[in-house]
């Protein structure tokens, strides 16, 4: 039996290809919503750029033979419907505010539910908002969250694992290698995946290795140095090797506040450009404030943007204090050092708003603050890799880092990119359990 979905406006704004994910169900959009989205089109950021895209998918199944009222098909066998009457506010609960959008959804839904019933049909409200989740629980209406992108966060891929091994596993692995098939215990087989193997007799016998080409092989690059940085534990010696490996062109890093995420990509962006094989680098963040927004910022773009890119800045002062040499005769302040590399083309700081239609080529592309940003908005901007670019995706997947409503930990597009490119050749992900800041910051982040 067929199902009727009630779309709210945050779902569209959340997936703006939502129509395509309910197979061949019934998909159902008031009218309100619909003006929801017009009233939020010019919008800035994310939430403009959603709803206007939302409007053109939904346009694109506009007939002239029959009309969005009466139902259009979707290529899954379902149809899409705009719903412009059962706003009747009778038999429902005097509570319900009746001039708010939200509470007429519920009305419309409360309405073709009775309808519904009586065919045996099911009739379910999809929303990501809160609020109205509770209402329409308290109403005896089936509510859904928008599941289709979600990822378990419990079984969320760490990139790595420890493991149990034999004194002449160890003694294989770090000499020539060791086939994966030929450890005595199992372990996930992606490529770039790292393990710590220990040996069972005795403890402190242990080595760091990773996958590389079917075979158990050890660290490369854990005893480089990144533009004067060197690893600090255990997972950022696996970082390290994400970050120097060419080959690997997508490198996510999850990790708490002082994990080492932003210092080390800006390490490696400023190690591999001047290698001179990319020939610029390209910051990326969403702006989202924590806490109240300060408003209308004037100036340039550049000026806009600096009051967000303040994490960027201060992993260049770090880095410049570690390792002067590689400025090269650029002035050793962080801002000066950052305007001499804008002037010289080598370095771009950028939102999401600017970066549709672009094709980066021989570019580091660190996106900072990924769990701020849908699904849709990790894979538009990894769509934007040219040859021989890396991109290097950053943030605390939890729900007490993200300030955007459009996502939560399960729903957020970092998340979204580890779950769905861990198994490939050209990825790798590393989780950094270890606050590396201050012994300050450390207990701040395990007291609070």
């Amino acid at each position: 039996m067929k199902k009727h979905y009630i779309i709210d406006t945050n779902v569209m704004i959340h997936d703006p290809y939502f129509l395509y994910k309910f197979e061949d169900n019934h998909v159902i959009i008031p009218l309100i919503c619909i003006e929801e989205l017009d009233g939020l089109k010019n919008a800035k950021g994310i939430t403009g750029y959603h709803s206007r895209e939302s409007l053109r998918v939904i346009n694109r199944f506009r007939s002239l033979e029959t009309p969005l009222e009466k139902g259009v098909a979707l290529p899954e066998g379902g149809t899409l419907r705009v719903e412009m009457n059962h706003m009747d506010f009778t038999d429902m609960p005097d509570a319900l505010d009746a001039t708010k959008n939200d509470n007429k959804i519920l009305a419309i839904v409360w309405n073709l539910k009775r309808i519904n019933d009586k065919q045996g049909q099911q009739t379910i409200l999809v929303s990501k908002d809160l609020a109205m989740s509770i209402k329409g629980d308290s109403l005896g209406l089936e509510v859904q969250d928008y599941e289709n992108d979600k990822v378990d966060v419990n079984r969320l891929y760490e990139g790595y694992q420890e493991i149990v091994a034999k004194e002449e596993e160890l003694l294989a692995i770090a000499t020539e290698g060791l086939p994966v098939e030929a450890l005595s215990e199992e372990i996930i087989t992606y490529e770039n995946h790292f393990i710590e193997a220990r040996d069972a007799d005795r403890e402190e016998e242990r080595i760091l290795a990773r996958i590389s080409n079917a075979r158990v092989v050890p660290l490369m690059h854990s005893k480089r140095l990144l533009y004067g940085l060197k690893p600090l534990n255990r997972e950022q010696k696996f970082a390290f090797e994400l970050l120097f490996d060419e080959s690997v062109r997508l490198v996510t890093m999850t990790g708490g506040a002082g994990s080492g995420k932003t210092l080390m990509a800006m390490a490696a962006a400023l190690e591999l450009y001047y290698s001179g094989f990319y020939k610029k680098i390209v910051l990326v963040r969403p702006v989202v404030p924590a806490g109240e927004d300060i408003g209308f910022l004037p100036g340039t773009e550049d000026e806009k943007l600096k009051p967000w890119m303040g994490p960027f800045y201060d992993s260049v002062e770090t880095l410049l204090y570690l390792k002067s040499r590689y400025a090269k005769g650029l002035d050793h302040t962080p801002e000066t050092f950052i305007n001499q590399l804008k002037d010289m083309g080598a370095l771009e700081i950028k939102t999401f708003n600017y970066m549709r239609g672009r094709t980066l080529e021989r570019a580091i592309v660190v996106v900072d603050e990924a769990q701020q940003i849908t699904p849709h908005l990790a894979k538009l901007m990894l769509t934007r890799a040219g040859n021989d670019s890396k991109f290097i995706f950053l943030g605390d997947p939890t729900d007490n880092q993200i300030d955007s409503v459009l996502v939560d930990s399960k729903s957020n597009g970092l998340v979204y990119l580890i779950d769905r490119m861990k198994s490939y050749d050209i990825t790798g992900h590393v989780t950094l359990k270890h606050v590396e800041r201050s012994p300050l910051a450390m207990l701040a982040e395990a007291s609070l």
